[in-house]
């Protein structure tokens, strides 16, 4: 299997865990695509840098030769898939209850608010 095969069946698969299996859809929300390309622009640093200097090389016959900065475009492919299915798995999650919601919170519902000041402070016999 090529290197670019194997990129393109890592971002159909994530896609699919995001669209149909978690059902999270962060493809269609703005804010997954504000994240990526802050991600995107980091990684183009570092892929760019790795490859320029020669650190890490790739063998043409196993790649599409397209490149940006200096990254083969299944570089960026497979850095996709990875943020896609990392925030997919964090957003699922914390429906479940995991990330900031603790056991039995419900997605889409915000904590009811504690009651603060005088009221807060009376005990509940007086």
């Amino acid at each position: 299997m090529t290197y670019t095969l194997a990129a393109l069946l890592a971002v159909a698969a994530v896609a699919a865990l995001d669209l149909a299996v978690l059902r999270t859809r962060l493809l269609g929300r703005r804010a997954f695509w504000t994240a990526y390309g802050i991600v995107l622009f980091f990684q183009l640093v570092v892929n760019g840098l790795l490859t320029g200097l020669r650190i890490v090389r790739y063998d043409p016959a196993e790649i599409v030769g397209l490149r940006i900065v200096y990254a083969p475009v299944e570089d960026l492919l497979f850095g996709f898939a990875l943020v896609l299915a990392t925030l997919s798995l964090w957003v699922w999650t914390g429906r479940l209850g995991g990330a900031r919601g603790g056991p039995g919170r419900r997605a889409g519902r915000r904590p009811v608010p504690r009651r603060r000041g005088a009221a807060a402070r009376r005990s509940p016999g007086r």
